[in-house]
């Protein structure tokens, strides 16, 4: 009995004591779990709050202010959009109604003065013609009878005037004879008259036949093929929506311009001759020289607009109709200008869309690190896109295009990217 004391003592000797343990090893890898442990969760508090800002952020398209291109006698006075337009088009058309035989030609190729892009059936004007041609033959040949009789009445009053003389004949013979002569020259004129008629039929005949040939008006492009082989064609609108009424629209090249509408209260800016800068929306890294042709001296009181003629200075395949086109007239060297004188302030562009109202003024919102800062600007003559600023923005800067309505000074935004 006096054994299970001894082993009781023995274990609890072998306990160890918690309180007075020493710091060791596994104390320190208890202390950089828990601070591991803490910075984890910092970081994950900061992505959420991250998350929740950039979600909160308006989504915002973004472009470039621009310096506006140089090179011309001068710096920009006005800048504007319009098209470009052919002075020479023509819808060809036959000038008869009649069915399609033949269409030589296609959209895009080029054709000559005179030259034959179609033709029409001709089966009833080459019949008008040969019956024509029959009748001026027929005509011809009663003529050569009636010549012929003439020049025997003309014996037959020689030979009775011979008789009467030697009073072998009645002088009744004689005046018979010489009515004879008269009657029958009257005939040979009525039928040279009759040929001339003939004639006349004939040519008439021979123009129809023409029609049916339809020929290039001018030298050009053709752009437009409107009628194909087995269609009726006709130069008024007859038979309703089954009766083409053009075969093609032929463009001259060479008489391309631009128009644009100027708003009246700039058109002081602009006169004939006057150098501009043209770029074609297609091409927007392509400037063309060109010059102001005419201003037409009327103004459309709708839009309160006056139409200008502008004229490119050089030709080139990439220019064609109806092509969108942004101008710049730009202002005249003036003779005696010093060196000191001082350039025109050009500004930059910015897209019409970037620009808002607010109250009276005309503002921006200018993207700088994630955030929308309001810019009042000052606005350069001119009604096109882009749209000329003057003052408050630099080249290089991003402004917002069509910025959400809710947008204010300062607000979160986001790029997004194109």
């Amino acid at each position: 009995m006096s054994a299970e004391p001894d082993k009781k003592a023995l274990l609890g000797q072998l306990r160890i004591d918690r309180g007075t343990e020493p710091a060791g090893p596994a104390s320190g890898r208890r202390t950089w779990i828990i601070g591991g442990v803490v910075v984890l969760i910092a970081l994950l508090g900061g992505g959420a709050w991250l998350a929740l800002s950039a979600r909160g952020a308006l989504p915002v398209h973004t472009a470039l202010a621009q310096s506006p291109g140089g090179g011309g006698a001068g710096a920009s006075v006005l800048d504007a959009t319009g098209y470009v337009t052919a002075r020479r088009e023509a819808t060809v058309s036959a000038q008869i109604t009649g069915k399609v035989t033949e269409v030589l030609f296609d959209e895009g190729d080029r054709v000559s003065a005179g030259q034959v892009i179609a033709r029409l059936d001709d089966t009833a004007q080459r019949a008008t013609l040969a019956q024509a041609q029959a009748a001026l033959q027929s005509a011809r040949s009663v003529l050569n009878q009636d010549e012929a009789q003439l020049a025997q009445n003309v014996r037959d009053r020689a030979r009775n005037e011979d008789l009467v003389k030697r009073n072998l004949v009645s002088q009744q013979a004689l005046e018979q004879a010489r009515t004879q002569v008269d009657t029958q020259s009257a005939l040979v004129q009525s039928q040279r008259e009759q040929i001339d008629l003939a004639q006349a039929n004939v040519r008439a005949a021979q123009v129809q036949l023409d029609y049916c040939t339809v020929h290039a008006p001018f030298t050009g492009v053709v752009i437009a093929k409107a009628a194909q082989v087995g269609e009726m064609v006709s130069p008024l609108s007859a038979g309703g929506g089954f009766t083409r009424t053009g075969i093609g629209t032929v463009v001259d090249m060479d008489s391309l311009e631009i128009e644009v509408d100027v708003n009246e209260a700039y058109i002081n800016r602009v006169e004939p001759g006057q150098p501009v800068e043209s770029v074609l929306n297609a091409y927007p890294d392509w400037r063309i020289p060109s010059h102001v042709i005419a201003i037409i001296p009327t103004a459309d009181r709708s839009k309160a607009t006056v139409k200008v003629r502008i004229g490119f200075d050089v030709k080139d395949a990439r220019i064609v109709p109806d092509m969108g086109v942004r101008v710049s007239f730009e202002e005249k060297a003036r003779p005696g200008a010093g060196a000191g004188a001082q350039p025109r302030p050009r500004g930059v562009l910015v897209p019409a869309g970037a620009l808002r109202k607010d109250g009276s003024d005309d503002v921006v919102y200018v993207l700088q690190d994630g955030r929308a800062h309001r810019r009042a600007v000052t606005l350069g003559a001119g009604s096109g896109d882009p749209r000329p600023v003057l003052a408050g923005l630099s080249a290089g800067e991003s402004v917002i295009v069509d910025a959400p309505a809710g947008i204010k000074d300062d607000a979160a935004v986001s790029e997004i990217k194109q």
